[in-house]
């Protein structure tokens, strides 16, 4: 590999990287239109496994923008990122999968929620497991094609 195909490869990474905290955070601060400018026109979403629905991405903006007033304060910490680019015959190609594990405490919308602090009888939410983002390189950049939830495992504590 020479340095400007190496230099390609890790400008790749942190494109792609910005795209998977870009989905966090979307999906954390309830950014519907930014979620929604991560994917490439045909992208899909599945949260099937949690529980959720599969399809276009925007019908599950939609569907996450109703679901996620259930929990008015989340945190999605995306970790152990394991990128795979394409390899196009020694250099970079214009798809990667990214595979990472997730842990999302969230705090269910409690009646005293209008505005003020939740109270500890508020319970919290916490699942956690694996995602799986599949990308394309497009004229705008790097944009999901796929986004797949994997949940191992859930917790709601009183």
């Amino acid at each position: 590999m020479t340095q400007r195909v190496d230099l390609a490869t890790v400008m790749d990474r942190l494109a792609i990287d910005e795209v998977v905290s870009g989905y966090a955070v979307a999906v954390d601060d309830g950014d519907w239109e930014g979620y929604r400018a991560l994917f490439a026109p045909a992208g899909r979403a599945d949260y099937s496994s949690a529980g959720g629905m599969e399809g276009p991405a925007g019908e599950v903006a939609d569907w996450l923008a109703e679901t996620m007033k259930l929990f008015p304060v989340r945190q999605h910490l995306i970790v152990n990122r394991l990128i795979r680019l394409e390899d196009a015959g020694g250099s970079p190609g214009d798809s990667a999968e990214v595979r990472a594990d997730f842990l999302n405490p969230m705090r269910l919308a409690g009646q005293d929620d209008a505005g003020t602090a939740a109270t500890v009888t508020t319970p919290n939410f916490v699942a956690a497991g694996r995602y799986t983002f599949v990308l394309a390189r497009t004229r705008d950049g790097w944009r999901l094609t796929r986004v797949t939830v994997h949940e191992k495992w859930r917790h709601i504590s009183a």
